[in-house]
């Protein structure tokens, strides 16, 4: 199952990068910004409640698919495009096993425990 998952989300961040191409954006935009979303992780700093909230609103397909139709709706590229590197961003987390967060801490996620917890 994990692995039709990370196919799942391997795909969605594939049409991510395929609605990004028309537009009126250089590429490099793209891999400057993908990574922006993880700045949310700084919401820690303020305890794992505030964190796991920050985070999860972020990193929530929901919200960028939002911003996205918003962007498209209203002729706004600057909207599609910040919705597309949320979505994106998110899909490729999900693909990597980082999943939205719970209150008790970072490495608490919906698709299970990460980092050294993990593994032990």
């Amino acid at each position: 199952m994990k692995s039709l998952i990370k196919w799942e989300e391997a795909a969605m961040f594939v049409l991510s990068i395929y609605l990004f191409a028309p537009l009126p954006f250089a590429w490099w935009w793209w891999l400057v910004w993908i990574l922006a979303p993880d700045l949310s992780m700084l919401g820690y700093l303020a305890g794992n409640k505030a964190g796991a909230i920050c985070y999860n609103i972020v990193h929530h397909k929901g919200v960028a698919i939002v911003l996205y139709l918003a962007g498209v709706y209203s002729y706004y590229a600057n909207l599609q495009f910040a919705g597309l590197i949320l979505f994106g961003h998110s899909c490729m987390d999900r693909g990597m096993g980082y999943g939205l967060k719970y209150f008790s801490g970072f490495q608490d996620t919906h698709l299970g425990k990460i980092g050294r917890q993990a593994k032990a």
